[in-house]
């Protein structure tokens, strides 16, 4: 058991954690959730022991290890990726190493050889003599090929690095798994394994995530990160979600009875708890969701953005037409003979294993690059607003947020004073002084939600999103896909989120180096296509 009593963290006037009172228990995987800058990744360094606090004792049961996902890929520059696996499991690789010093010193006596005897067996109890075989079967599973498992680290793709520190930290099954964004780097498909080995982890995990559908599909309970405390609920975090909206809406509303009241909530928990049948983990949340009494749901405190775009014409018959574009860089073709149209109602979801490959077909057909071939053109009725991934251009001379948002007013809005720029930057959570923030002092996450505000006020109604949840807290990134999927417009985008990419597109388009892949259907249903599978293997082999 992971245990936490009264903790308390302050950096000067400002408090981070006060009288938090927790217990983690084996089974279960913890989802930590919490708005940007309220402390999660600190809380997994407390946790850890790489951050003292300064009130509070964290206790772990005697004899059990905890392991944590490094964040540093250059630590281990000097270690083959094998050995890099299995120094996740230091009691063990210490003694591997005590033990062959001795066997490799000449001047060793007979009481050193009886001590390398005892460690012998330590070493076998701690699966030592199985260790190389399995750290290699680990990391093939996350997608790491043979032919690197003995290369130095600092030799192999920055993004396979990625997946040798995630399988350091589960290696030898520890105790106490703490895992801080584990999904980051990672493709869909090692994305689906992770899922499957925490789903089935019987151990503590403890998990800071951005993916909904990554803490959904893990999760037995979320551990909320809130105005200084830390609070422990059964269920994923669609449950906390959806649970938290409804008694938050039922305590606005005076009219309703009680009595009422409760039973919604009681037919809500009954429904989601056969839900959970269809769940990985469908036993331990089932049976957590039957203890499960009304007064632990509370409603959620936290302030949700309003991102509202409002088209200010419906689009014509014709809206993009892309006829054979093409794209190489240093010699790397990232898509070629891309040819479609895109229909009214389109929401599409672009795939590609190589990133670079979608966010430059974005630029070509927003003008901000060019093709070696093909061409695109656009309709004549379209008005189109783009959050690229990376806005620096955006903010590269300083300015207040108002200066900042008024310099992107389209030309049909004539009446701007300050309540109109207010509006739409308060709809973005800044309210009060925070519009007369520079913008050279923003987080990646403000950022992202100027670059929202100034997207609304084109009024589009064809909106094009380049990781739009990046730097986003959950918050922001549900309030965002509620607005895509409720949006009239057309939505052109690509997301690592596959919740968003899921309830968001009706159609899926691939690119590859041998062209495109098409279809019309959900995000599920594509990775799930047989003839997909087949087709995609092709285009890329």
């Amino acid at each position: 058991m992971l245990s936490v009593k009264d903790l308390k963290l302050a950096y000067g006037k400002r408090v981070l954690f006060e009288e938090v009172n927790l217990n983690f228990t084996k089974g279960n995987c913890y989802g930590i959730i919490g708005a940007n800058g309220a402390g999660k990744s600190t809380f997994v360094k407390i946790l850890s022991g790489e951050i003292e606090p300064n009130k509070g004792s964290v206790t772990v049961s005697p004899g059990e290890r905890i392991a944590v996902l490094k964040q540093n890929q250059f630590e281990f520059d000097e270690q083959t990726v094998i050995n890099t696996v299995m120094m996740g499991h230091k009691k063990m690789w210490d003694v591997m190493h005590a033990k062959d010093a001795i066997y490799n010193n000449p001047d060793a006596t007979e009481d050193d050889y009886m001590e390398a005897g005892e460690m012998e067996a330590e070493f076998g109890e701690m699966g030592g003599y199985t260790a190389e075989s399995d750290a290699a079967t680990l990391i093939s599973g996350l997608g790491v090929k043979e032919e690197y498992h003995h290369s130095l680290m600092k030799d192999i793709p920055a993004n396979l690095k990625v997946r040798v520190l995630l399988a350091q930290s589960i290696f030898g099954n520890p105790d106490i798994l703490l895992l801080d964004e584990p999904t980051n780097g990672l493709d869909i498909e090692t994305i689906g394994w992770l899922e499957n080995f925490l789903a089935d982890y019987e151990n503590i995990v403890l998990v800071v995530s951005h993916d909904r559908h990554f803490l959904d599909a893990v999760c037995t309970h979320v551990a909320d990160v809130d105005r200084q405390k830390i609070k422990i609920f059964t269920g994923n975090y669609s449950f906390w979600y959806q649970s938290s909206q409804l008694m938050a809406r039922q305590i606005n509303d005076k009219n309703k009875k009680t009595e009422e009241k409760r039973q919604a909530l009681v037919d809500f928990i009954a429904r989601f708890s056969a839900n959970a049948s269809k769940s990985k983990q469908a036993t331990s949340r089932k049976k957590a969701l039957e203890k499960l009494s009304i007064e632990e749901i509370e409603p959620s405190y936290r302030k949700y953005p309003g991102i509202i775009f409002q088209p200010l014409r419906e689009v014509g018959n014709q809206i993009l037409n892309i006829e054979k574009l093409g794209k190489i860089v240093d010699g790397r073709p990232l898509f070629k003979d891309v040819t479609f149209s895109v229909n009214k109602n389109d929401k599409i979801a672009f795939l590609s294993r190589d990133p670079l490959a979608v966010t430059s077909f974005f630029n070509i057909v927003n003008g901000e690059a060019t093709a070696d071939s093909g061409t695109y053109e656009w309709g004549t009725t379209i008005t189109n607003a783009y959050l690229p991934q990376d806005n620096s251009k955006y903010f590269e001379t300083p300015l207040n947020l108002m200066d900042w948002l008024r310099q992107f007013v389209p030309p049909h809005i004539t009446d701007v004073d300050e309540p109109f720029l207010r509006g739409f930057l308060g709809k973005m959570l800044f309210s009060g002084d925070d519009v007369m923030k520079m913008t050279n002092v923003l987080s990646g996450g403000e950022k992202v939600r100027c670059m929202l505000s100034r997207m609304m006020l084109q009024n589009p109604n064809c909106i094009m999103l380049d990781q739009p949840t990046d730097h986003l807290d959950l918050e922001s990134i549900q309030s965002f896909n509620e607005q895509c999927t409720e949006y009239k417009g057309v939505v052109l985008f690509t997301s690592h989120d596959h919740t968003f990419v899921q309830t968001v597109a009706n159609r899926i388009i691939e690119l590859t180096p041998k062209g495109i892949i098409d279809r019309l259907m959900t995000f599920d249903e594509y990775l799930e296509d047989e003839r997909v599978k087949t087709l995609r293997e092709e285009m890329y082999s």
